[in-house]
């Protein structure tokens, strides 16, 4: 199967790139870079070049008589329609489109309104689509999300946690996710159909940290802190950093349980994620 993909040199799309070339398939991937060029021809895919904030150079890009589209990258920034209409004017019919469980968030997030903007458009395109929504994406160097953990806990055992951290989380290891994106893609009863993609557990946020603790071989020193003031003091420490590391939004949605039936994903896709202790131990030992 030849199969375009957008996003792929991002931390999803580089394995997508992997395990569909490690399946026999020939990938092409747009780039909007020489050095995302070399990592997608590091990965075994032929680059193309191509802008998401141009739709013109998508219209040209598009013509490699793929098969299916997978598009990796962000729908957070409006160009679910450019590339949809991409798509088909290049007479691409079947197409894969991550977005994010996040979009069912009830804070009034930007993004969010984007999202589901996006998920509309790809519904009412005359594309064979399939959405994956991925949970929190843990798995490796460069996750965004796990990693920083692992690094602040190997500095301290010190854990300080907004609201007690009760609220459930359910994180999908990254090559899990590659793997669900790849089967979607080449599974016709995926076709209309959005899946949430997590681990297999939920688990609290306490849980998961003395488990990363555990895969660390340290037991942490867990600090409950009030959520409200934790949040109003962040959103000062946002006003006045020009740059902030963390946002007050993430705390929000520490108030919020982030579990989800992968069922579906099960049925449809033989989904079946490893573990978080599995995953969470092996990503300790890569970093």
């Amino acid at each position: 199967m030849r199969i375009l993909v957008t996003g792929g040199s991002g931390f999803t799309g580089q394995r997508v790139l992997r395990q569909a070339r490690d399946e026999g398939h020939e990938v092409v991937a747009l780039v909007r870079s020489a050095s995302a060029g070399r990592v997608a021809e590091g990965l075994g895919a032929t680059p193309v070049a191509g802008d998401l904030d141009d739709p013109a150079s998508l219209d040209v890009a598009f013509r490699v008589d793929a098969d299916v589209l997978v598009n990796v990258a962000s729908l957070g920034f409006g160009h679910a329609p450019a590339v949809v209409s991409a798509a088909e004017e290049a007479g691409i019919r079947r197409a894969v489109f991550v977005s994010t469980t996040a979009i069912t968030t009830t804070l009034p997030a930007s993004s969010k309104r984007v999202r589901l903007a996006a998920e509309s458009a790809i519904r009412g395109s005359s594309l064979d689509w399939t959405i994956i929504r991925p949970t929190m994406i843990y798995g490796a160097a460069g996750d965004r999300n796990l990693a920083r953990l692992i690094r602040l806990m190997r500095r301290t055992r010190v854990v300080v946690l907004p609201g007690g951290g009760h609220r459930l989380q359910q994180p999908v290891h990254v090559e899990d996710l590659a793997a669900s994106i790849l089967a979607a893609a080449t599974t016709d009863a995926a076709i209309g159909q959005t899946y949430d993609v997590a681990g297999p557990d939920p688990m609290s946020l306490r849980d998961l940290v003395l488990e990363v603790g555990s895969a660390l071989g340290i037991r942490p020193v867990l600090i409950t802190v009030p959520l409200r003031p934790t949040i109003a003091a962040l959103k000062v420490y946002e006003r006045l950093a020009p740059r902030p590391r963390l946002k007050s939004e993430q705390l929000e949605r520490l108030a919020e349980d982030k579990a989800f039936s992968i069922a579906d994903a099960r049925r449809d896709l033989g989904y079946a994620p490893r573990s978080f202790s599995s995953g969470i131990g092996a990503e300790v030992a890569s970093l």
